[in-house]
């Protein structure tokens, strides 16, 4: 048998025929072995489905989020030190006498922890928030959007050069939750 044989069972299909290959033939318009295409799943009323994993865009914001945890947690050890070393410096002897410089340590030292507090505070803020990404509903999403546009005045006001990370990253949580995505998600149903 030669190749261009009308016998020979491996050469071309003769007379425009398609190859079979030993599959039976579907019906024309039919998607795979003859069942047809499941219809699109819907929310209902012509919504889309509740996604079931977590959109790109808010598991971003929730490594946002576990960034400013940390960075909190960075500016709560700076601020300790620092108003620890301003303490030790209110009882160095040669400075105990200036009672200018006693003044601006008492001042600094309780500035500074509140400082450490508040960083604290927001820290754990953020911890929460990034928590309750995967598991929260949508007044969850509120709170971290809440939460982001707070972060992100903040960072531009008391602590500029500082804060610019927190302003980014706090815009980016608040588009990133507050989109189509994050809505969907935080709004999806849980059982």
């Amino acid at each position: 048998m030669s190749f261009g044989d009308p016998n020979n069972p491996y050469g071309p299909p003769q007379g425009g025929q398609q190859p079979n290959y030993g599959y039976p033939q579907q019906p024309q318009g039919q998607p795979g072995y003859g069942y047809p295409q499941a219809p699109p799943v819907s929310a209902g009323y012509g919504y889309p489905a509740a996604p079931t994993s977590m959109p790109g865009t808010v598991s971003a914001a929730r490594v946002m989020l576990w960034i400013i945890f940390g960075l909190q947690v960075v500016g709560v050890i700076l601020f300790a030190i620092s108003a620890a070393g301003v303490d030790a410096a209110k009882n160095d002897d040669a400075l105990k006498d200036d009672a200018t410089f006693q003044q601006l340590a008492d001042y600094s030292s309780g500035r500074l922890w509140g400082l450490a507090v508040f960083a604290l505070v927001w820290g754990v803020l953020a911890l929460l928030a990034a928590l309750k990404v995967g598991k929260g509903g949508n007044g969850a999403r509120i709170a971290t959007m809440v939460f982001a546009i707070i972060t992100a005045v903040l960072g531009l006001y008391p602590f500029i050069v500082v804060g610019l990370v927190h302003t980014v990253l706090a815009i980016l949580v608040a588009v990133f939750v507050g989109n189509a995505n994050g809505s969907a998600w935080y709004k999806r149903p849980r059982y």
